[in-house]
C-alpha cells in the first residue's frame, strides 16, 4: 500500500509541475565519461538518431576537435544515443516536441533544431553570446537542472538577466 501511496504522490507531482522533467536524463557512465569531459553531456532525446549518427560518423570533425574514441567506446555510445533519441523517447515532452518540429530534417547540433531556434528565438542575442553562455549548444549556462533533464521555462535563469518570463 505504501508503494502505491508513494507512487501516486510522485505522479501528482510529476503533473503539478513540480518535478517538471522534460527529457530523459543521461544514464550512461560511458557517454557522460567520454562526452561530458568535454562539454555538457547532452540527453541524447534532444536529437533524432539520424542527427546522433551523423554527428557520430564525423568524430575526427567534431565542431573543430578530433573526438574519436576506440571501436569497442564508439559502439558503446552509437547504440546509448540511438535507443534513447528523440524519436525513441516520446514519452518525454521535448523529445517529442523535437520530433514534432523536425520537418525531414537531419540537425547536425542541438542548437540547429527547428525547435530549439524556436524556443530561443524571443531572446535576444547579446544574452545567448554573451561569455556567460557563448552560446546555445551551453544549455547549463541557463538551465540550471539540465543535467537532471529538466528544460522547463520556470528553471531558466540567464546570467546578466535573470529568471525567464514568457
Amino acid at each position: 500500500m505504501k508503494k502505491i501511496a508513494l507512487l501516486s504522490l510522485a505522479t501528482c507531482c510529476l503533473f503539478a509541475g513540480k518535478m517538471d522533467v522534460t527529457i530523459k536524463p543521461v544514464d550512461n557512465t560511458i557517454y557522460e565519461k567520454e562526452c561530458g569531459s568535454c562539454h555538457f553531456a547532452y540527453p541524447a532525446g534532444l536529437l533524432p538518431s539520424s542527427s546522433w549518427n551523423k554527428m557520430m560518423s564525423n568524430l575526427d570533425k567534431h565542431f573543430g576537435d578530433d573526438a574519436t574514441v576506440d571501436k569497442e567506446t564508439f559502439q558503446t555510445l552509437v547504440d546509448y544515443l540511438n535507443k534513447n533519441s528523440a524519436e525513441k523517447s516520446m514519452n518525454y515532452k521535448r523529445s517529442r516536441k523535437i520530433v514534432e518540429n523536425l520537418n525531414g530534417s537531419i540537425p547536425d547540433s542541438i542548437s540547429k533544431m527547428p525547435y530549439m531556434k524556436r524556443k530561443h528565438e524571443d531572446i535576444k542575442e547579446h544574452l545567448i553570446t554573451q561569455k556567460e553562455v557563448k552560446g546555445m549548444f551551453n544549455c547549463t549556462a541557463c538551465h540550471q537542472n539540465a543535467k537532471k533533464g529538466i528544460f522547463s521555462d520556470d528553471d531558466v535563469n540567464i546570467p546578466n538577466y535573470g529568471k525567464w518570463e514568457d
